[in-house]
């Protein structure tokens, strides 16, 4: 499967020990399999950053990845993925068990119900019917370097 990381580098070899710890899926190396999700977020941290914005292309044997490392699959913005991205903007780590997580970002269009029942201003029956308003997009976060190591491949960097 091809796979896409925006940003203003050339990410040839992929290091997931400079992600942040607080992020939806944990400290990892984050990609979609959404070309224009990609490039969105490649022009979002050039216009941050005042560099050019680049499209890092890969391409990742997920079936024989998720047959033998820990994968975990949220497949719509529902309450297992709530808790999750809850608890990992918290710093409590749920994505410690895992390798491989791939769900929904917790970008602008949910992530003032993510905040708000975060906060407790908003309740989890508000906030899951706001979530169930969009149709998730995707990311991919690998947690483990042996994952990138064995399973995928650099194809190429492209200028946008």
């Amino acid at each position: 499967m091809t796979l896409f990381h925006g940003s203003t580098n050339k990410v040839s070899e992929p290091v997931i020990s400079f992600g942040r710890t607080s992020l939806d899926f944990g400290q990892g190396f984050y990609l979609t399999d959404l070309k224009e999700q990609a490039i969105s977020w490649a022009k979002r941290q050039a216009d941050a950053r005042k560099a050019p914005p680049v499209l890092n292309i890969y391409e990742f044997e997920k079936e024989s990845a998720v047959t033998e490392f820990r994968y975990l699959h949220f497949k719509a913005y529902d309450r297992d993925w709530l808790h999750f991205i809850v608890d990992s903007r918290n710093g409590l780590e749920p994505w410690k068990d895992y390798d491989i997580i791939e769900g929904g970002v917790a970008d602008d269009r949910v992530i003032d119900s993510v905040n708000l029942y975060s906060i407790g201003l908003m309740s989890e029956e508000t906030a899951l019917h706001n979530l169930s308003m969009h149709q998730p997009n995707n990311q991919i976060c690998i947690l483990n370097q042996t994952v990138i190591e064995k399973y995928m491949k650099f194809i190429e960097c492209i200028k946008l």
